[in-house]
């Protein structure tokens, strides 16, 4: 007869779809009371009505009787409004699941009265398994109807749902007649769950009353003792008659506050309780027992709890230290790592519940725990070694089945004096199983797969336990006894995932992110803990497990996991970025700008002269901060050593792990935090201040970075990561004009500043650039200077900036910079353009004295056109400036080869060759006869109306309107060339730098001569220049020789003419001349 019941697979099959169930009341409940979850049209003003009439009408919803037209009239249109909306497929699927309830409850009914019925035998100690999946099923089905309890909105979903079909299909729903009458009677859950278990009220106190000694003696006593509360509940009449019984109730309502329903649905077990006993005749005492343990919990619990976790926390580390250095012991110990583990469990799910709802009580901090991250920590590593030691486990128990489990089990069968076929098939098939394993298997890496001997076991236990069975099990406890250790052996084989799923599931902490966020934060706090945080994103890794097939939608993000990691990464790279900090402040009290200070003071030590007063504060020297006379004092660097060594090693447990199929890196947290932290750093330390155009030097800023850059590489002490890599690649951002965030770097910062604040000075000669010197320098002048133009130009400087910058942060500038060109020399054109007849004209008579002076006179914007292209000249001479400095410094193996690309290029080679080489040299840093960039520049200023003649004649013509307008400088007393700085104090020795490469440029883009059109320029620019020493006394002859020294110096500068071409149309004497009469001017100074 049991055989044909099948009681161990109905059971099966029931407790997983009972948890299904179950999980989809929670989903339900969620949704319709989550504000971001709920259905918009339970929230649609227009549907109010309607769900209010349904509400007080349910179940009885008849639209078409007379005796509601009325009330079909007015709510109607608000339910017809339903058939289209979204909401229409959340109501199907919750009638759906409401269906599953009923049907679920069906089936728990007949089952329980075919138990019932078969007058089944449960004892916790004998027929484990049975026992424990009928207890299951108990509790789960209390827990559903609970649950569907609590769901506000299922009669509104039903009663929509019904309307909707009856309106669309002109009858009601099949179902709904007993969905209504189930809603209707489990509004008091606990009343009507106790009328059904009436009948089934001995065997449940016959499973509870067998629990004690389980209880007391077991590993899962906090999940067991839980279940005590709605056990008796359900059949309380034993707690008047039964002191054994009220014995083991009271121990359940001593435990704690609140029993999981699931995931975050509690119920205050004592307050549950008491408001069903309040109802009842006959249990004023049981409410007073209540209360009596509800004041025990209040005032002891959380001191035993509190207790308890710091045992565990001791204990389960010690355990671990001892299986990490010898993990052999994991075979005869595994046990102990489950218990271990279970313990662990209980009392975390302990916290949780109640730091949601803590009671009120005079010491609430025991319901706080700052150090359950060691606690969370050394659980993760157990479930760690298990799987990495696998293998040693498997080795072990392969072995104890074979050659202990089987013997026992052969001897027990033979030792008994009945054994029906049936079991006796069953129990063969284990002997033969268990007999045929070997430890080759587990050297061949087989896989075990044990699944249907623990279900054969299971259906043995159902049928030696009904009342009628040939083989009682009862009267054969050492058969159960080897049997239930076998089971446990072969869970460790092949499903010590499941096992750790029982035993060490802490998902709970899913379902409760503000207790589980304040656990993360009390830990990162506490610089004890900060090395067992990455226990918080690794709980992450339970989550999925407590997943359910039935309800595929309840999906959680990595949202928690990934807020922990960001906050470990952020903590760790604060920390860092201070040591970095500090250390830059160390390094830059090393540099030579602070030397002077100290040079002054050994002086005027040296020289006897009077020491400062005892009010002054002297300036400590470089390395005070590390002379220590006591070690015990602890500094701020020591505490943030300490801090980060302290989260490095949370790092460095677990380099990759496995979220919700996420592989998870908590590395690349930390390089991400670093990237975009120490780009926005590296960008504060420039110190740009766009009002008053302050910037730091580059030298200063080069050195922070250095210093930042050594105290980065030392990280590398503390955790394994790719700190070069990192370096590189934020360093490499900041040679563009926006980093991977689209924020502003150094590149731009200091594009900006060059240009707005030396550059535009320059321009106005404020600053004048001086080729002695290779920097730009400020004028002697009585205003108030906001810079030192060459602390930011010399030679040292610019080269930290073609260091900072790199070449793709020089071509940035450079285009930026021709940018700048490109204006000026539109503004030539249209200067040019105005004056076209004129200059036709001068071009063909330049050698006509006096045509020439006539044309002069009605030649205008001379000044002008040299303003401009002085300014285009101080514009390149800083490009040439910062291309000299770019070096060799980022790719030295390369240099040979480019300069000899460059130096052999055949003379009659394209063009578009040519340039392909010369950017390639510039971008080296190697001068070229030719700027590709501004060819570039001036190749993209041609539109498409402009012919290529009409462009190339206005370039002739610009060299012409140059040649004649030259004499023009020597009426400005600034034109005079100063032998200090190698140039004129206006900077119209950066005429010569113009000319040449901008003629170059122009004439290159239009497919023309170069040579020979400087040459004409040359011949211009001398018959005009000559005019000037016609007349000395005249006020052009003022600055003379300054300006002859101009055609010298055009020519030095230029690849394309030679001091012989200058000879052959301007007398050398003139040069040696004027070098000797502004060299007479300079007054030499001897300090």
């Amino acid at each position: 007869m049991a055989y044909q019941h099948k009681l161990a697979e109905k059971l099966t099959i029931l407790n997983d779809r009972g948890r299904g169930v179950l999980i989809r009341m929670n989903y339900i409940k969620k949704a319709c009371s989550d504000s971001k979850l709920r259905p918009s049209f339970l929230m649609d003003k227009a549907m109010e009505s309607a769900m209010k009439y349904i509400n007080k009408k349910f179940p009885s919803i008849d639209f078409r009787g007379s005796s509601v037209s009325s009330q079909h009239a007015s709510h109607g249109p608000a339910v017809h409004h339903l058939v289209p909306s979204n909401g229409t497929r959340f109501c199907c699927t919750s009638h759906t699941r409401f269906i599953a309830t009923i049907v679920c409850r069906d089936h728990v009914y007949e089952l329980l009265n075919t138990i019932d019925a078969c007058q089944c035998f449960f004892n916790i100690t004998v027929n484990f398994d049975f026992t424990k999946s009928f207890l299951d099923l108990i509790v789960t089905y209390a827990s559903v109807i609970i649950m569907l309890s609590r769901i506000d909105d299922k009669k509104v979903l039903v009663g929509m749902y019904n309307c909707a079909h009856e309106m669309s299909n002109g009858n009601s729903e099949p179902s709904y007649p007993r969905l209504g009458q189930m809603f209707l009677e489990y509004e008091q859950p606990l009343k009507k769950l106790t009328e059904e278990f009436g009948p089934h009220t001995k065997v449940n106190k016959k499973w509870l009353m067998n629990l004690k000694f389980f209880c007391l003696n077991h590993s899962y006593y906090s999940f067991w003792v839980l279940c005590f509360p709605v056990g008796f509940l359900l059949c309380h009449s034993s707690l008047n008659t039964n002191a054994a019984s009220q014995e083991l109730w009271k121990m359940a309502l001593r435990s704690g506050l609140y029993l999981t329903l699931i995931r975050d649905e509690v119920i205050n077990i004592h307050k549950f309780s008491e408001d069903y006993f309040d109802g009842l005749k006959g249990y004023s005492k049981r409410v007073a027992d209540i209360k009596e343990c509800r004041e025990h919990v209040v005032t002891n619990c959380g001191a035993i709890h509190r207790e308890k976790r710091h045992f565990l926390r001791n204990a389960v580390k010690e355990l671990y230290k001892i299986l990490e250095d010898e993990p052999g012991l994991l075979g005869p110990k595994a046990l102990f790592v489950f218990m271990a583990l279970s313990f662990s469990r209980d009392e975390i799910g302990w916290l949780v519940r109640h730091s949601e709802n803590v009671p009120k009580t005079k010491t609430p901090e025991d319901y706080v725990d700052s150090q359950i991250a060691e606690l969370l920590f050394y659980m993760q590593r157990l479930r760690t070694l298990l799987a990495k030691h696998n293998s040693v486990i498997q080795r072990y128990h392969v072995m104890y089945l074979a050659q202990f489990d089987s013997l026992v089990i052969n001897d027990t069968i033979q030792s008994m004096y009945v054994c029906p076929e049936e079991e006796s098939v069953l129990m063969s098939s284990f002997i033969s199983i268990l007999s045929a394993l070997s430890l080759k298997q587990v050297e061949n890496g087989e896989e075990f797969d044990f699944k249907a001997l623990r279900l054969d076991w299971l259906r043995l236990q159902a049928y030696t336990s009904v009342s009628k069975a040939a083989l009682a099990l009862k009267e054969y406890p050492d058969l159960a006894k080897i049997m239930n250790m076998t089971q446990f052996h072969t869970r460790l084989m092949d499903d010590i995932d499941g096992l750790l799923v029982e035993a060490a599931d802490i998902s709970i902490l899913c379902y409760y992110p503000r207790v589980f966020e304040k656990m993360f934060t009390q830990g990162s706090e506490d610089v004890a803990m900060q090395r067992y945080l990455m226990a918080f994103p690794m709980a992450c890794t339970h989550f999925n497990q407590s997943c359910h097939d039935m309800c595929p939608e309840e999906k959680r993000s990595l949202k928690l996991c990934v807020t922990f990691l960001e906050e470990i990464a952020r903590q760790t790279c604060t920390v860092v970025l201070e040591i970095c900090a500090e250390q830059c402040n160390l390094n830059d009290q090393l540099l030579a700008k602070h030397c002077a200070d100290t040079i002054s003071r050994a002086r005027n030590k040296k020289q006897k002269k009077q020491m400062p007063k005892k009010g002054e504060v002297q300036k400590e020297k470089p390395g005070t901060e590390s002379q220590r006379k006591d070690r015990a004092i602890v500094t701020n660097m020591d505490r943030m050593h300490l801090t980060l060594s302290e989260l490095c090693t949370a790092f460095s447990h677990y380099p990759d792990f496995t979220v919700f199929n996420h592989i998870v890196v908590p590395a690349e947290f930390l390089l991400s935090q670093l990237e975009t932290r120490l780009t926005k750093t590296i960008v504060r330390m420039a110190n740009y201040n766009q009002t008053t155009h302050e910037i730091s030097r580059p030298s200063d800023l080069l050195a922070g970075i250095r210093a930042y850059t050594a105290s980065l590489h030392s990280l590398s002490c503390y955790i394994n990561i790719d700190m070069t890599r990192l370096v590189k690649c934020v360093l490499l951002q900041q040679t563009q004009p926006l980093d991977s965030q689209g924020g502003q770097t150094i590149t731009t910062l200091y594009t900006n500043w060059y240009l707005e604040g030396l550059l535009r000075q320059a321009s106005n000669a404020v600053i004048i650039h001086c080729p002695t010197m290779h920097c730009f320098m400020n004028q002697t002048i009585e205003n108030e200077r906001t810079f030192h133009a060459e602390e930011f130009s010399d030679i040292v400087e610019m080269q930290a900036l073609a260091e900072l910058l790199g070449p793709y942060g020089l071509k940035f500038l450079s285009e930026n910079l021709m940018w700048h060109i490109t204006s000026q020399v539109a503004e030539l054109k249209k200067l040019v353009i105005e004056n076209m007849d004129t200059l036709v004209q001068m071009r063909a008579k330049f050698d006509k004295p006096e045509t020439m002076a006539n044309l002069q006179k009605k030649l205008t914007g001379c000044e002008n056109v040299l303003k401009r292209m002085t300014i285009i000249g101080v514009i390149l001479s800083f490009r040439a400036m910062v291309q000299d400095s770019l070096g060799d410094r980022h790719c030295p193996f390369l240099m040979g080869p480019i300069e000899c690309l460059r130096d052999f290029l055949p003379p009659d080679s394209d063009v578009k060759m040519t340039l392909s080489v010369y950017e390639l040299a510039s971008a080296s840093g190697l001068p070229c006869d030719i700027d590709p960039v501004l060819v570039s520049a001036i190749a993209s200023m041609r539109t498409d109306n402009s012919s290529s003649e009409e462009e190339y004649k206005l370039t002739c013509l610009l060299l012409v309107y140059i040649a004649v307008s030259l004499p023009v400088l020597s009426l400005d007393s600034n034109s005079f060339y100063s032998r200090e700085y190698g140039g004129h104090q206006n900077n119209i020795h950066c005429l010569t730098t113009a000319v040449n490469q901008l003629s170059a440029a122009m004439f290159t883009v239009q497919r023309k001569n170069i040579e020979q059109h400087l040459k004409e320029f040359l011949l211009v620019a001398s018959s005009t220049l000559l005019q000037l020493g016609q007349n000395s006394e005249r006020l052009e002859a003022k600055n003379r020789e300054s300006i002859y020294l101009l055609l010298h110096l055009i020519v030095e500068e230029s690849p394309f003419l030679s001091q012989d071409m200058l000879e052959s149309c301007f007398p050398y004497v003139l040069l040696r001349n004027s070098y000797r009469e502004v060299y007479k001017t300079f007054i030499h100074t001897l300090g």
